[in-house]
């Protein structure tokens, strides 16, 4: 065998390859197309965080109102609404953690776990012109329904006007503590008689 056939019938060489300049310039080129796609996928987490802490919001506040409407929180127990400023339901003003009503999503309701952000305070407020003063359960009444995180009222958290602003969706993964995560109206009918006799009589012209 020739010199020239030996060569020929060489194993490729073992510095084939990609070189150091090449490597680098790729890492740079991932680098930044990371850098440009991880905002995105970061405000669609936290979206989604979001979206889903709104919807357990609501099946809190949801299960409140159903609570109301079965009689299982009454008129002077814990967790009733209080009565709104006259002739203005959405001027309510923020609550008091004493005055809300706790519904257990996976962490506790006690005062010591108001920290917890699973966890979620109900506030509620009724009017009706017509039982100032009295058992608004007599007669039927309005209900707002306000539902707030229960690190709302956390120490050093000063809980906002929802006529300030409005929770959203779209921004911070945690959403914004100092107003309620939703907010709800609908109407209470009087224990013991049709839903339509109330309401007809507090919407009715004078």
């Amino acid at each position: 065998m020739t010199k020239r056939q030996q060569q020929q019938n060489l194993p490729p060489s073992l510095d084939g390859g990609y070189t150091i300049i090449e490597s680098l310039v790729a890492m740079i080129v991932v680098s930044v197309l990371m850098i440009a796609i991880a905002p995105v996928m970061a405000f669609s987490v936290a979206t989604r965080v979001q979206a889903r802490r709104t919807e357990l919001a609501t099946q809190a506040g949801k299960a409140y109102i159903d609570a109301l409407r079965t009689g299982a929180i009454k008129f002077g127990g814990s967790g009733f609404p209080k009565a709104a400023p006259a002739n203005d339901l959405a001027g309510t003003p923020p609550p008091v953690v004493g005055d809300t009503y706790c519904v257990d999503m996976g962490g506790s309701c006690d005062s010591s776990n108001k920290d917890f952000n699973k966890d979620f305070y109900v506030q509620g407020a009724w009017l009706n012109q017509n039982a100032t003063g009295t058992d608004p359960t007599s007669k039927g009444y309005q209900l707002l329904v306000r539902v707030y995180r229960a690190d709302s009222f956390a120490q050093g958290v000063t809980l906002r006007a929802p006529k300030d602003a409005k929770q959203s969706v779209v921004g911070s993964g945690l959403g914004d503590k100092t107003i309620p995560v939703v907010e709800m109206s609908t109407e209470i009918p009087a224990a013991g008689t049709p839903s339509y006799s109330s309401i007809s009589d507090r919407l009715k012209k004078p």
